[in-house]
């Protein structure tokens, strides 16, 4: 079972750094160059410089690159008092209140400290598949920081809300330290020095799985590191196992329950470059007796009218397909022969993974159907207006809008062992970066 522990964290102090905001980035991976250049001109002691630190002219493989100079940058805050560490162990409790489509949020969580457990050991679950790149990219980076610089996303069943209940309970009336990111989105954040709560939290969520929502990359880096700093403890110390309190032996972890009404999981659409369905007369004829089809709109401006009649019906295996020959959307819905027709050509994934609207979209649809088993890589955007702009520019020859898989197909699919399509879930919005870091030393 998921150990879940306080710990001292290690944050901006205000007094040297003024607003939060002006020191928080995104995560690594959805930050640009353009992004990248922003933030390291927002602040000196932008997160940036720890999170992503830009390659220079005469960097090397061994002394001189983006780690070590974050490294350095993270060694000389903490030296300066730009960082400081918490008094005392803590829970974070972090609100994020933002808007989707005119809609107003607050997503609810509490970040802490997690005992690593191998996926597929304990009851901690992925949901994604993992890039070797990656996470030799954040070993690197965490070898030469000793730290955890970002949270983990992970989510927890939670139904009768008793865990953030408690957690909101225990910090009402206290000033929370508040941020704000370059999207609006606004971040505030109670350190939880209480340790009664703390155990009370840990012996809720004692029997309760995990499922990353996002974050799987730096996760394996964790376990990795863990193993590495485990195997050279035993090496200079005649064998003996990694203390059990050692840090290495836990990863920071932003913690949401699945049934936070802030959650919020937005679709990913496809903007497909190949394959290249001439008209929607054509699309009916391959999709045959697999999908029941009907017209829905002409040009790239219906596409919301689409989708808003997709996210109605709420049905994995209703997709809205448009064909940029003759300018159609065409709204296709599976029938049991098409169910039929992906358990078999899915025969090496269960039931929940055959269930989902990307799973039938890129295996039954695109690989079987239109016969494209390979194709380069679409591309994925969440908004409809998103879409529209896309299709605008008469590069794609096929869109699809598809439904985004919900947090219990999350749970489905992951309880079974398996992971699911790529960009099947599209958790928004992001956690900040640069609120709590936690110290592997």
């Amino acid at each position: 079972m998921p150990i879940v522990a306080p710990f001292r964290g290690l944050r901006y102090d205000p007094k040297h750094v003024g607003s939060l905001s002006q020191v928080i980035a995104p995560p690594y991976d959805v930050i640009d160059a353009a992004l990248q250049t922003r933030l390291y001109e927002q602040h000196p002691a932008n997160v940036i410089r720890l999170e992503l630190n830009r390659e220079e002219p005469g960097d090397d493989t061994t002394t001189t690159n983006k780690y070590s100079r974050a490294a350095r940058f993270f060694r000389s805050w903490r030296e300066q008092g730009v960082i400081m560490q918490e008094p005392a162990a803590a829970l974070y409790v972090y609100h994020q209140s933002f808007s989707v489509e005119g809609r107003e949020h607050v997503r609810r969580g509490v970040m802490a400290r997690v005992r690593l457990e191998r996926f597929g050991t304990g009851s901690i679950h992925p949901h994604e598949e993992t890039m070797s790149g990656p996470k030799q990219d954040r070993l690197l980076l965490t070898r030469a920081c000793r730290a955890n610089l970002s949270q983990v996303f992970g989510l927890y069943p939670d139904p009768d809300g008793a865990v953030q209940t408690l957690l909101d309970g225990a910090v009402a009336g206290q000033p929370p330290l508040e941020a704000i990111d370059h999207l609006g989105v606004g971040s505030r954040l109670w350190p939880l020095t209480d340790e009664s709560v703390a155990t009370q939290v840990a012996g809720l969520m004692g029997g309760r799985p995990v499922f990353i929502a996002d974050g799987h990359h730096r996760y394996e880096t964790a376990c990795n590191y863990r193993d590495e700093v485990a195997a050279a403890w035993a090496e200079s110390h005649g064998g003996a196992p990694l203390p059990a309190d050692h840090p290495a032996h836990f990863v920071l972890m932003m913690l949401v329950g699945m049934s936070d009404p802030g959650l919020v999981v937005l679709p990913t659409h496809r903007l497909f470059v190949q394959p290249s369905v001439p008209d929607a007369a054509t699309l009916g004829r391959l999709l045959g007796d697999c999908f029941t089809t009907a017209p829905a709109g002409h040009g790239p401006s219906a596409a919301e009218a689409v989708w808003s009649d997709i996210e109605a019906e709420g049905e994995q295996g209703t997709l809205g397909l448009y064909t940029a020959g003759d300018k159609a959307w065409t709204i296709a819905r599976i029938t049991p022969s098409g169910r039929t027709r992906m358990d078999k050509v899915a025969a090496d994934h269960g039931t929940a993974w055959r269930n989902l609207g990307v799973s039938i979209l890129h295996r039954l649809v695109i690989g079987e159907l239109l016969g494209a088993k390979e194709i380069p890589t679409p591309g994925y955007v969440h908004l409809v207006r998103e879409v529209v702009d896309g299709l605008g520019t008469d590069r794609y020859p096929l869109a699809a809008l598809v439904m985004p898989a919900t947090v219990d197909d999350i749970r489905r699919v992951s309880e079974t062992g398996e992971r699911m399509p790529a960009k099947s879930t599209y958790f928004f919005p992001k956690l900040a970066s640069g609120l709590v870091f936690h110290t592997l030393e």
